[in-house]
């Protein structure tokens, strides 16, 4: 306040005395004016003399404005007036001849001295967000510009309040909506002042639906050909998503990317590029970088470079950058964007490297940038862009790295010279006269080699032919020939710059690859240069080119294999002690690290540089001096034993690692394994299921064949109840000798078969005990094997149960054919005994024998349902063998396949049983059949055919 009171004391007094006179009066006006007209006269009078005597309006006038607002809120046109004259007050922008009466820190000291007064009271702020919800042109307008006065001045404070003030930002979100150009302009400059540096805001106002309605501005603006008011509406966008990774991904998962596609449809005439044209597309481009940038989190970066690739974003840039016409600063600044774009992103390198220029014959977009960045006479600024895009191009990318090497390699080189490749221009840029190119060919081939022993190795083959005559020479030759020769070649730029390009590609080249440290200790001049540049005492300038041959050196001796006698790693160390000292080759080396230009060099990944002189170091180069520097050091304080136990640590982590690749391949070999046995498993359960179907088929059969003999037993009593006896036992004794020869057969064949069945349990038997002995001999000789022992142990002894089983049921099938074969010897004598007696006695003798039938079918029922319990039981007993196989299949992982060979054997055994069931319930069915023909005496038939079938029982269970 004291100091309002002095710059009005000079100010009024400098002024006419009627001015603030007159101010005080219309002060007084306002303050005590009953009339509302009375008041609006005064009100718009301050507004008038407002800018001229803006010291004395606003410390006499302020206050009665502020009462204003808030008792005259009825009347617009009062309300409209008060705020011009607060807006006036607070804001900076004076006309030029008050820019000339006072200094501009006085206006900025005003204008914010005036801020605080207003916001010191936090109700003015809200007061003012209620005006800017009325629709009234005359109060809205104002209202929008007096709120961005006051963030101009107080912003971090302005924000606080509105944040917390209810619906505060939504309000403000309202003005983008107005059809009013005027208030919707102002309203963007408004947000652009209320998202500066809050990421709170920045959050509220993007999900205020921001981002659909300034894409829609600047569509309706024509885009890139639009006005101011696409460039602030980009300003704007700029803030919402610079350094806010949650708005960044609301914005792609909103599918705004897409939207952004027809900002770089420049069409085929680029003549004639306005200057807002110019800015909005280069503030466009910006808006792509920050959504890519390398200080985002990996991981939204990738999504966001992907998503640029398939709506078809990144091959529109590509449009531009090989078009023609193109002012060289949106050029440079697209070359940027697509560089950042593709940066360790595959997809787009690939894209970005099947990119042809328009040009006849066609050539790829990498060769047509890497002759301008070697070409002198292109922009500075041009060729740091097209050396960033190379080295995003190359970033995490072996297959890019190995395509550009191979353009280098003998067997690739285009013998015909029809065309230039990438290598070609590398190694021109590297060996030409301009040092600018010399430290861009050498960074870009470092970036080549970058983290890729394989490439390191395969670009020491790379031959060089210096001139007509001479033997051709190593690259690697090469390279240090011009470093040791640097100062005698007459070069344009700085001779540093180009020998530090040089030792930054020898650094990288010779980092991680002994086999290249050797070929260069081979040339026996490169060790004396380097320690003579180290021991010697040169300026400052020379100090990083020292620095650097220290930090090569120190790599040759870390990284030396031993393998040239005259340059072992003891060797290498007592030179540097003889000649430069451990301590002055420490500080040589610690050059590096202590430069401006490394400090700037390691804050960022793009190569900017305020002038050439300035271009020395690279920001990946940065890092593997930072990863070196302290292991070289180490290695030049460690004695000869410690190499020594270093060695041996190295020799046993290499055999640690043969080990570990050793069980990968081996835990790789089990799983392949482990698979099959899974299939298999997968296969036993269909065939598992098959044979269960099979077993529910087998015993509706049986059931049908218990339903079909019920009704043969009562089709039989009524024929016995309506024929003679006489004639029935006549057409017997007729027929009965043929059935009872068959039924002999078939007995004998029954007998084979149970010897037959013998046969196969007894080959069972000798199986099982050779599986028993297996898995005695394989013992204990490792872990596995014992649990493959035990598992086949556990189906050795299932298959025994099963056996056992199916003995039991053999011997009961043995029994039945003996019954039947005792029943068949009683008929027999039956029929013989029946010839003898006379026809009177005919008819008892059927009486007795029906009687007699009636027991035996009754006990013949009775066998029957035994035999259908017995099979049920066998069934049962097959499916829980089938269980306990597909629960050890998956234990014995590593069981002979003599094994698996036995179970399938088995498995195939059983088959043919359950076969020979069926065979034996048709003849059954067949003999039944018969009986069904033979007439009245079917009974004893009948008798026949269940001893029979209990004979064949009785041979299963002898055969068991």
């Amino acid at each position: 306040m004291n100091f309002l009171r002095g710059v009005m004391g000079g100010q009024s007094a400098g002024a006419q005395p009627s001015g603030a006179e007159t101010i005080q009066k219309l002060c007084d006006r306002v303050a005590s004016s009953t009339l509302l007209d009375d008041r609006r006269d005064a009100v718009r009078a301050l507004k008038s003399l407002s800018k001229k005597y803006r010291l004395e309006v606003g410390f006499q006038a302020m206050e009665h404005l502020i009462n204003v607002l808030q008792t005259d809120r009825s009347d617009s046109e009062i309300i409209g007036y008060a705020l011009d004259t607060l807006c006036n007050i607070v804001s900076n922008d004076l006309e030029e001849e008050e820019q000339e009466e006072n200094s501009q820190k006085q206006v900025d000291d005003l204008g914010r001295q005036f801020t605080e007064i207003f916001i010191k009271q936090q109700e003015n702020v809200t007061l003012l967000l209620t005006f800017l919800e009325e629709f009234d042109f005359h109060v809205r307008w104002p209202g929008v510009k007096l709120l961005t006065s006051l963030l101009k001045q107080q912003g971090p404070q302005v924000q606080q309040i509105i944040l917390v003030s209810p619906m505060g930002v939504s309000r403000l979100m309202d003005l983008l909506a107005d059809s009013r150009e005027v208030i919707r302009n102002d309203g963007v400059l408004l947000l652009q002042q209320l998202t500066k540096s809050n990421a709170a805001i920045q959050k509220i106002v993007a999900f205020e639906n921001a981002f659909e309605r300034l894409l829609d501005i600047v569509t309706d603006e024509g885009n890139s050909d639009g006005g101011i008011v696409v460039e602030d509406c980009l300003l704007l966008l700029q803030n919402l998503l610079k350094n806010n990774n949650s708005n960044q991904n609301f914005f792609k998962e909103g599918s705004y990317i897409q939207r952004m596609k027809p900002w770089f449809e420049v069409g085929d005439d680029n003549s004639g590029w306005s200057a807002q044209k110019v800015t909005n597309l280069h503030l466009m481009l910006q808006l792509v970088r920050v959504l890519v940038s390398p200080t985002n989190p990996p991981g939204a970066t990738s999504s966001c470079q992907k998503t640029m690739f398939h709506c078809g974003l990144l091959q529109q840039l590509c449009t531009i950058l090989m078009a023609t016409g193109v002012p060289a600063d949106i050029l440079t600044e697209t070359i940027n964007t697509v560089s950042e774009v593709i940066r360790g992103c595959q997809i787009n390198q690939d894209y970005f490297a099947s990119v042809n220029a328009p040009s006849n014959p066609p050539r790829p977009a990498i060769v047509v940038l890497l002759m301008s960045m070697v070409n002198e006479r292109q922009p500075f600024v041009l060729r740091c862009a097209v050396l960033y895009c190379f080295q995003c191009y190359l970033y995490k990318n072996q297959k890019g790295q190995g395509e550009i090497v191979s353009t280098l390699l003998p067997s690739t080189i285009d013998a015909t010279g029809n065309s230039v490749s990438a290598g070609q221009l590398l190694c021109g840029g590297l060996f030409s006269t301009d040092s600018v190119s010399n430290w861009c060919a050498a960074v870009a081939l470092a970036h080549a080699l970058q983290e890729n022993a394989t490439l390191k190795e395969q670009l020491l083959r790379v031959q060089l032919a210096t001139s007509i005559g001479n033997p051709p020479v190593s690259l690697l030759q090469q390279c240090t020939n011009i470093l040791s020769q640097g100062d005698k070649i007459d070069r344009r730029g700085s001779k540093v710059q180009t020998r530090v390009g040089l030792l930054m590609l020898l650094c990288t080249w010779l980092s991680d690859c002994p086999i290249a440290v050797t070929h260069f200790l081979h040339n026996s001049a490169n060790i004396p240069f380097l320690t003579g540049q180290i021991a010697e005492n040169l300026g400052e300038e020379e100090q990083l080119v020292q620095g650097l041959c220290a930090l090569l050196l120190g790599i040759c001796i870390y990284y030396n294999d031993n393998s040239l006698e005259n340059c072992r790693k003891e060797k290498l160390k007592q030179l540097i002690e003889k000649r430069i000292g451990k301590e002055n080759f420490i500080e040589k080396l610690g050059f590096i690290s202590k430069h401006e230009l490394y400090s700037r060099a390691a804050q960022k990944p793009q190569p900017s540089f305020s002038s050439p002189d300035h271009m020395m170091f690279d920001h990946e180069f940065t890092k593997l001096v930072k990863e070196l520097e302290g292991i070289i050091t180490k290695a030049i304080y460690k004695s000869s034993e410690e190499d020594k136990q270093e060695e041996e640590v190295k020799k046993s982590l290499e055999q640690h690692d043969n080990i570990v690749t050793h069980y990968k391949k081996v835990i790789r070999e089990q799983d392949q394994q482990l698979e099959e046995l899974k299939q298999k498993v997968n296969t036993l359960k269909s065939q598992n299921e098959q044979l269960q179907t099979a077993v529910t088929q087998q015993m509706s059969q049986i059931q049908q064949h218990k339903d079909q003999y019920n009704l043969l037993k009562v089709q039989l009593g009524k024929d016995n109840q309506h024929h003679s006896s006489h004639s029935d036992m006549l057409q017997m004794n007729g027929i009965q000798p043929e059935e009872i020869s068959k039924l002999r057969q078939e007995i004998e064949e029954l007998k084979n078969k149970h010897e037959a069945l013998q046969g196969q349990l007894r080959e069972k038997d000798s199986v099982i005990e050779n599986m028993k002995s297996l898995q005695s001999e394989t013992g204990t000789t490792e872990h596995s094997s014992q649990i493959a022992a035990s598992a086949g142990l556990e189906q050795a002894n299932e298959l025994c149960r099963e056996l056992e089983a199916l003995r039991i049921q053999i011997q009961s099938q043995s029994s039945d054919i003996s019954k039947l074969q005792s029943e068949k010897q009683e008929l027999l004598q039956q029929m013989n005994t029946a010839s003898v007696p006379a026809l009177g006695d005919n008819s008892a003798i059927t009486a007795a024998k029906n009687s007699e039938l009636e027991g035996r079918l009754l006990q013949e029922i009775k066998e029957l349902k035994s035999e259908v319990k017995t099979l049920s039981e066998e069934k049962a007993l097959l499916k829980q063998h089938l269980d306990s196989i597909n629960s050890t299949v998956a234990v014995l992982q590593d069981e002979k396949s003599k094994l698996h060979q036995e179970v399938t054997e088995s498995k195939k055994e059983q088959d043919d049983l359950l076969v020979l069931l069926a065979d034996q319930d048709q003849k059954i069915l067949a003999l039944k059949n018969k009986l069904k023909e033979l007439g009245e005496p079917v009974e004893d038939e009948d008798d026949t055919e269940s001893g029979d079938q209990g004979d064949e029982d009785e041979d299963g269970e002898e055969e068991d």
